[in-house]
């Protein structure tokens, strides 16, 4: 388990452009927009035709959210912490990005398994701001990315910054690819001892536990309330 740790600095690739946004720079903070009818339609047909996943219709005027725990379950927490996680996953593995918070998909049932594998890690005593969505839950649906032109290929940047340039709406860090069945790419305890395939969920996990722990230690040094690092994030 982790002691004390020094400050370090983590990093994130920069989130993919959703498709249809403009080159100038966005408002601030604030609650995710809404997408309007028709881009709303498209998103929609890309997740359930292209990719086949469920999504959920919510009151008007509020985003399309995706289905946990039928495809995959996801793996939140602060993207302070999470970015070093990121070489645990393999390169096909969606990542998520949403006001600060990282959203890893795992595989279906990983939610469940959680509570248990932070135990036997012997983490399960700690306060870890560490999140999962299983059966029943719901992740608003980052936008669909443009097509990534090799040129234009997005280089890491520090975490701070790019979780308050993308504050209140979800994107794409990683996104999944059309055609791909996605379980395949999905941390999964089922990995152990597997060569090749899908990444180790006991060993993601494990890290994540670690930088969430780092994490705290460090707002503890600058003298950040638990509390009030949580209502930031």
């Amino acid at each position: 388990m982790a002691g004390t740790a020094a400050p370090a600095s983590s990093t994130v690739p920069h989130p993919r452009r959703p498709l249809g946004s403009g080159s100038g720079g966005g408002s601030g903070g604030g609650s995710a927009a809404a997408p309007d009818g028709r881009e709303e339609v498209r998103l929609r047909h890309w997740y359930e035709n292209d990719l086949g996943w469920a999504t959920v219709p919510e009151a008007p005027g509020e985003p399309l959210r995706l289905v946990t725990g039928v495809r995959f379950d996801v793996l939140e927490m602060p993207a302070e912490a999470g970015a070093k996680a990121l070489r645990h996953l393999g390169p096909g593995s969606p990542v998520a990005l949403q006001g600060g918070r990282l959203r890893l998909l795992m595989a279906a049932g990983g939610a469940e398994e959680l509570p248990g594998l932070l135990d036997w890690l012997e983490w399960g005593a700690l306060a870890l701001d560490l999140r999962a969505l299983g059966a029943g839950g719901r992740m608003d649906a980052p936008a669909r990315p443009e097509p990534e032109h090799p040129e234009a290929r997005p280089l890491p940047g520090p975490v701070d910054g790019r979780a308050q340039a993308v504050q209140g709406a979800a994107v794409w860090l990683r996104p999944p690819e059309p055609g791909c069945e996605v379980e395949a790419s999905l941390p999964t305890l089922s990995a152990v001892g597997r060569a090749g395939g899908a990444p180790d969920l006991v060993r993601l996990v494990d890290s994540v536990a670690t930088e969430c722990h780092r994490a705290r230690l460090r707002r503890a040094g600058r003298g950040v309330p638990d509390s009030q690092a949580l209502a930031s994030s």
